[in-house]
């Protein structure tokens, strides 16, 4: 891809170009979560507007949201409950944990940061200290999912 392409996509987004795992573990995390549909919304790279900036998680989960077919959002200012960031092979895990900062700051109960490279699941949350998972079940304090992480990592 052209670098000019590449600056494109990043200026755009606000977050570095994803790469071939990040893709599959997005992918493999938001099949894990469809069990969830009865209850939650979970959306994939969705625009959002928290406090004014600009934010693209690569996952959103809300409570089960109404959806209008006829019209759509381009950008939500309400804060989901969950978001699932995964590490890009070029980003910086300090980006991610500002990041994460500012999820908080604006009502997200938990953020979870997803390594590849490692198989490892963090979640964070405003008032606890990080929680590493390297295998078994990830209980997510903010909505109740529940994820093995060798569901993610196969």
């Amino acid at each position: 891809m052209p670098a000019a392409l590449a600056t494109t996509y990043e200026e755009e987004r606000g977050k570095p170009m994803p790469s071939k795992n990040h893709a599959i573990v997005q992918s493999y995390l938001t099949g894990v979560l469809f069990k969830y549909r009865d209850r939650l919304t979970v959306l994939s790279e969705l625009s959002l507007e928290l406090d004014g900036q600009p934010l693209v998680p690569d996952i959103s989960v809300f409570p089960k949201l109404s959806v209008d077919w006829h019209n759509d959002e381009i950008k939500l200012t309400e804060p989901p409950s969950l978001v699932i960031e995964i590490l890009s092979p070029t980003q910086p895990l300090d980006d991610l944990v500002r990041k994460a900062d500012v999820y908080f700051a604006a009502g997200v109960k938990s953020c979870w940061i997803v390594q590849a490279a490692l198989k490892t699941i963090v979640v964070l949350t405003p008032d606890q200290a990080p929680v590493f998972h390297l295998r078994g079940n990830v209980v997510d304090p903010g909505t109740g999912i529940e994820v093995f992480v060798e569901e993610i990592f196969q």
